[in-house]
Order: C-alpha cells, then sequence, then structure tokens
C-alpha cells in the first residue's frame, strides 16, 4: 500500500485482523463513507473494501459509475452497503443528490480509480455522479487507482495524480502483481484490509486535535547541496519525506504552516514554500522566519561542511584529482536554540548510525532544544529515503517515548503530539 509517500505491505493473520479491525471500529464507528466504484477489473474488489468498511462501523454509500455496472452489479453492493447504490444525477428523491453526498460524508473513498476518473476529477469534468460529488465535497478524499501497467505508467495519468495529491487528495498507490490478461507489473489495485487500514489512518489524524490551531509552525526537510561545481555537490541522502509529513500533520491541525526544503515534493497549497538549495540558504531562511514561529521543528539534513572554493566551471577528469577544501557550515539549530523566543518551541532532529542515544542526548543537551526526535539511520526500514521510520523522542526531563517502526505520517503526529503536550505543560506552569 502506497498512501501519498507511504509504502508497505503486510500479510493479516487471524490475530492482527481481529486487532485491526477493532481498531478501524474506533476510527469507523458512525463515519459516513461514499465509496465510488469505476469501471475496471478491479472493481470486484471494491465488494470486499464495501464490506470491511461496513464491519469497521463506516455507513457506506456506494456510487457507481456507469462502467462499474459491467464488472460488478448493483445489488450486491447494494446488500452489502448500508445505503442502496447510487448512479444517476436525476434522483427524484433528491434534486440535487451530488451537494447532498458531499456535504454530509467524512470521506470519499474510489476504489478503484481509473485514469478516465483521475482526468476528470483533475480536470473538474464533472460528466456523472461521482465526479460531481468529488467537486461538491470538502470532505478528504482518497483515490486508488487501478489500470494496466502502461496506463498506470503513462505521463498524463502520472501528471493528473500530482496535480490532485498538490491539492490535498489521498493516493493509495497500485501495486506489483497479475494483471487482467495475465501479464505481471504495477497497476494492480491494492489489497482491499490496506485500502481500509490507509482510510482508517487518515480519519483518525482528522480526528487529533487541533492542538495547533492558531500557531505558526515553521518546519525544515530534506538534505542540503553544497555545491563543489557548477554540476557536483556535497549532500546525503535525506528525502525529506519526514520534514513534508510534519508540515502536513501540522496543516491538518489547524496550523499555519511555512516549510523550508531542499526537495520537490508537492505540498498542500494551504503550506507556505520556501524553496532553497544549501545551508547558506536554509540558514537564511529560517533565521528570518524564526522570529514569527511559535513551533520550530528542524528536520532537515543540514550538511556539516561545504567546499570553501566552488568552482566557476566543470571539474575534468583529465585535470586530475582535485583537492576539495571543507570548511564548517553553520550550525542553524544551535543559533536557533540561542535566539529562541519565550513560549517557543524548538525541536531537532538526529540522525545516527551508532549509540544513539548517547549521541542523541548529547545533542538535545547542548542545542536548546525542548524536543529531539532521534533515530538510527543504519536500521531496516528507518530513515532516509524510506517511506517508514523508528523514532526516539528525547525531552529534556529525561523522559523518552519509542515510536515502533512506522509510516511517517504516524511518526509526524507523534511529535506533533509531543509538541503538544510541552506547549501544554508551560502553559499550565505559566499559569500558576
Amino acid at each position: 500500500m502506497r498512501l501519498s509517500w507511504l509504502t508497505t505491505s503486510r500479510v493479516a493473520t487471524p490475530a492482527t485482523a481481529t486487532t485491526d479491525l477493532h481498531q478501524q471500529m474506533n476510527a469507523l464507528s458512525g463515519r459516513r463513507v461514499v465509496l465510488g466504484v469505476c469501471g475496471g477489473i478491479a472493481a470486484y474488489k471494491a465488494v470486499d473494501v464495501c464490506r470491511r468498511l461496513v464491519e469497521a462501523g463506516a455507513h457506506v454509500i456506494p456510487v457507481m459509475t456507469d462502467g462499474a455496472t459491467r464488472f460488478v452489479g448493483e445489488v450486491t453492493l447494494s446488500a452489502l452497503a448500508s445505503e442502496p447504490v447510487r448512479r444517476s444525477l436525476w434522483d427524484e428523491s433528491d434534486p440535487i443528490p451530488h451537494t447532498t453526498l458531499g456535504q454530509q460524508t467524512d470521506l470519499v473513498l474510489v476504489a478503484p480509480a481509473t485514469a478516465r476518473l483521475l482526468s476528470a476529477y483533475a480536470t473538474g469534468y464533472s460528466h456523472d455522479l461521482l465526479t460531481n460529488v468529488l467537486l461538491a465535497t470538502r470532505a478528504p478524499v482518497m483515490v486508488c487507482p487501478a489500470m494496466h501497467t502502461e496506463m498506470w505508467e503513462h505521463p498524463a495519468v502520472q501528471d493528473n495524480l500530482t496535480l490532485l495529491r498538490s491539492r490535498g487528495v489521498h493516493v493509495v498507490e497500485p501495486t506489483e502483481g497479475r494483471l487482467a490478461g495475465g501479464d505481471v507489473g504495477a497497476g494492480r489495485l491494492a489489497e482491499p484490509v490496506d485500502i481500509v487500514e490507509a482510510a482508517t489512518e487518515l480519519l483518525t489524524s482528522f480526528d487529533r486535535p487541533l492542538s495547533m490551531h492558531g500557531l505558526h509552525v515553521l518546519v525544515t526537510a530534506g538534505g542540503t547541496r553544497e555545491p563543489i561545481d557548477p554540476v557536483r555537490f556535497i549532500g546525503n541522502r535525506s528525502s525529506g519525506k519526514q520534514g513534508h509529513a510534519i508540515a502536513e500533520a501540522a496543516a491538518a491541525r489547524g496550523a499555519t504552516v511555512t516549510l523550508v526544503t531542499t526537495t520537490s515534493l508537492a505540498v498542500t497549497p494551504t503550506i507556505d514554500r520556501v524553496q532553497v538549495d544549501t545551508a547558506s540558504e536554509m540558514h537564511e531562511a529560517a533565521i528570518r522566519l524564526a522570529p514569527t514561529a511559535q513551533v520550530i521543528v528542524m528536520a532537515a539534513a543540514v550538511a556539516d561542511f561545504a567546499p570553501v572554493q566552488v568552482a566557476g566551471h566543470k571539474l575534468k577528469k583529465r585535470d586530475g584529482v582535485p583537492v576539495v577544501e571543507l570548511r564548517p557550515t553553520i550550525d542553524i539549530l544551535a543559533e536557533l536554540g540561542r535566539q529562541k523566543g519565550p513560549g517557543q518551541t524548538l525541536v531537532g532532529f538526529a540522525a545516527e548510525t551508532d549509540d544513539l542515544l548517547r549521541h542523541a542526548t548529547a545533542k538535545l543537551e547542548s542545542k536548546g532544544l525542548d524536543l529531539l526526535v532521534a533515530n538510527d539511520v543504519s536500521a531496516p526500514g528507518v530513515g532516509f529515503e524510506h517511506d517508514t521510520n523508528e523514532v526516539l523522542i528525547l525531552f529534556p526531563d529525561g523522559h523518552q517515548h519509542h515510536v515502533p517502526l512506522s509510516d511517517k505520517r504516524s511518526v509526524a503526529h507523534e511529535v506533533l503530539d509531543a509538541v503538544a503536550g510541552i506547549r501544554s505543560n508551560n502553559s499550565t506552569q505559566t499559569g500558576r
């Protein structure tokens, strides 16, 4: 399963399936979910998605396209869902069914989502009930694409997905496997258990308290690049995914978010993006923006060293091995710690490969931080370039909170929960 930037796969055992169902029921009980089903061979999986949603306590309203009825019968979904299938814009009992459904739902989930649906949604072409519902809702939307490999990889499809992501649409990407026709490749609809898990995680994230409403949150993300010449640079493997996840999670909690990033990852339009490349550029942006931020999360991997001299032209191999003299870069985190204003919460990150606790504790104490998030990037599935992370959150009073291997969005919420706790405690103590 891949939810925006999330990639996992698992096999549910009877024990884990029971646990998952209980957890999903807590999140989905009483929730209204519009389940959109498009015309593709993967439509048969929508039946299982519907069943799992209902079993988890959701009120499911299925909306089928005309094409979907060629793959699965209306009677089947109507029998399993909470309400009969809806197909038409012209409903005698409701003159504006698309508006009613869009306004009264907690989630619009489209599984499978065809290339045609993605194109129509991206361009605003509202030609049937489902596309009208998608345009009429302000609830979160999750699409689960399924199509043949060649279609999935086509630039037009990928461009539409990029545009939809930039508008805040959540995408559960297809997996690789056996496709209609017998060949194997990318484009197979994610498994129903993973789709329902993604929907549960999304709705749970919206349930978290908007503890950052009214706050300005400054987040840095990505790895800086320190140029050697116009072509080469000194850098690191940071993808920026964790920093971006924190920015998105803070925005979901009601914060005004500024993201200083070195990456090309898409962000929700409400997030103010500041694009930088080098440690010097990140330093300038962070110091300039810090005075107005109540929370600063330095998730970026800033290079510790940069070349003293940057060649004005590409260095040639024929000229021999160059000697690159390095200088330390500015310690942005330490400077933010020294300049930290009253009521400001400063969060640092530490990516280590050995003796995690000792190195992280030293950094927490030396930089004047309120919180430090540490991870062992040598561990499987942790840190750089992965869609998952495992972190240890350290507090100045010696308290520690371990977050086991999870998707980076979940880790982001754990970090923000810790920030909310610190700010709440500080506010209580100040009130005394």
